[in-house]
């Protein structure tokens, strides 16, 4: 049996076993992914860790994706390792910013960091977390970075304070207009070349 045909069978096995809760399925570099209802992403994780045919064992990551077009804008993506069977598999759910993804940290202990860095740059809920608070930006920090409608500046900008003693935050202050650049040198594409600047001048054939 060829790859593919090992994960189509994969497939169509999740979707005989889990009717309610798987609503598609794809196959793509060699790797399943599984599109599972969020209200039912806990009997899925179940599934692929208890089954014999699956046997994923190892969680490798929980990491958000951001669609801000979509009603339901964010892709909650779990990665799994099954060793006994050289297995990679990939579960997606979607969600919204208010609405909560069931945790798995009862089902696998290390999702707790995992789950908290997509609540810290994502805003993403995760509904039974023992502690969902940030874990890579700090306590003041304001928004969710990874989002897509996040400024490339921030809300607040983070300083010592001499006078008070600590670490204060204040609104973000530009020195001067915001711009962007782009990188290039000022004589590239340029019909002439100024002197020390031969660089820029094409070297001749022959």
């Amino acid at each position: 049996m060829t790859d593919t045909a090992k994960l189509t069978a994969l497939a169509e096995a999740a979707k005989a076993a889990l009717p309610d809760a798987v609503v598609e399925t794809k196959i793509a570099f060699g790797e399943l992914t599984l599109i599972v209802k969020r209200e039912k992403l806990a009997g899925a994780v179940t599934f692929v860790r208890d089954d014999p045919a699956w046997r994923c064992k190892i969680l490798i990551d929980i990491c958000g994706a951001d669609y801000p077009d979509r009603a339901e804008r964010f892709d909650v993506v779990y990665h799994f390792l099954s060793v006994h069977n050289n297995l990679r598999v990939r579960l997606k759910a979607m969600t919204d910013s208010v609405s909560p993804v069931p945790s798995i940290v009862d089902l696998f202990p290390g999702a707790n960091w995992f789950e908290r860095e997509a609540f810290d740059l994502y805003g993403i809920l995760f509904e039974g977390h023992p502690d969902l608070r940030r874990i890579l930006t700090d306590y003041g920090f304001r928004g969710h970075p990874l989002r897509k409608d996040f400024p490339l500046t921030g809300f607040v900008e983070v300083r010592y304070n001499e006078e008070q003693k600590r670490v204060v935050y204040e609104p973000v202050k530009l020195p001067q207009e915001f711009r962007s650049f782009d990188f290039l040198s000022p004589w590239e594409g340029a019909q002439y070349a100024l002197p020390g600047d031969e660089k820029a001048t094409p070297a001749p054939k022959g």
